[in-house]
């Protein structure tokens, strides 16, 4: 009677004859003969061996380990990994999922005993990396790929994660007050440049001001002196006028006593020229 065995797309299967692997079984429907399809009863022993080949977790609990500064630490690492070489993880170890722990174990203790407290505490991503780079060349030996190494839990001595408490409160104090004095000296720097920039609009505007009152003032000046030239040159062609036709000069003189007629208290002094004898007495009187 044949037998039949399904391999879903998360696994591969290993198909032994008499414990030899024959090939490498991806995911389908595959029929085990029965005895009945050899000659002279002769069927081989049949075994299919199922690998999981999805991405898995393993987490390696509380390690306690000693760094480079003697500080004991208790630290918890998660590890990602896949099988990538189903023949190699069966058959380079016994048990692939028990050496990866051994070996990231093992990585941990180095990475963390080479480095200090101080050290662990400020680049936490360092241990991720040292382990990365320790154990990814061997995992792949046995045929196992790691996604990603990270530090779980961090866990101190009771005494020390006190002072750690106390040390992580003054530094975020330490960072508020820091960015407080950024926020002022920047409020400050804002309120300069106002101010700065306020001064350079308002000589601007005085500048501009002062150049608008010149520009009138000389324009003014201008003026006036246009005019008092215009009124220059009427003068004198009217003095032109006058030399050249006495009678347009008498004729103002006219005008000008008519004028003086008009006002009751006008007087009017005529002087004659000394050789012509003494000049009567003089009266007052209107022309």
């Amino acid at each position: 009677m044949q037998k039949e065995i399904i391999i879903k797309d998360t696994h591969r299967g290993l198909w032994y004859e008499d414990g030899k692997l024959t090939r490498i079984l991806e995911a389908g429907r595959y029929v085990i003969p029965s005895e009945y399809a050899f000659p002279l009863g002769r069927r081989p022993k049949v075994e299919v061996v199922l690998v999981d080949v999805r991405e898995r977790d393993l987490t390696i609990k509380g390690q306690e380990i000693l760094t480079a500064d003697k500080v004991a630490l208790r630290v918890s690492i998660l590890v990602q990994f896949r099988v990538v070489n189903p023949t190699a993880a069966l058959h380079v170890v016994e048990n692939y999922e028990d050496r990866l722990y051994s070996d990231v174990q093992l990585a941990a203790r180095r990475s963390l005993a080479s480095m200090n407290l101080e050290e662990i505490l400020t680049n936490r991503n360092r241990l991720s990396e040292d382990i990365l780079r320790d154990v990814q060349g061997a995992a792949a030996g046995y045929g196992v790929a790691i996604v990603r190494a990270d530090v779980k839990d961090l866990i101190f001595p009771g005494n020390l994660q006190e002072i750690m408490n106390r040390v992580l409160a003054a530094e975020r104090l330490s960072e508020v007050q820091m960015v407080d004095a950024r926020t002022r000296i920047e409020v400050q720097r804002l309120e300069a440049q106002a101010r700065a920039e306020n001064a350079r609009l308002e000589a601007e505007a005085r500048g501009q001001a002062e150049r608008l009152a010149a520009e009138s003032q000389a324009e003014t000046e201008r003026i006036r002196t246009e005019s008092e030239v215009q009124s220059l040159s009427q003068r004198e062609a009217a003095a032109a006028a006058f030399s050249s036709h006495p009678a347009l000069l008498r004729l103002e003189e006219l005008k000008a006593l008519r004028e003086l007629a008009k006002s009751a208290n006008a007087r009017i002094y005529i002087g004659f020229d000394k050789h012509m004898g003494p000049s009567p007495a003089s009266s007052d009187g209107k022309e």
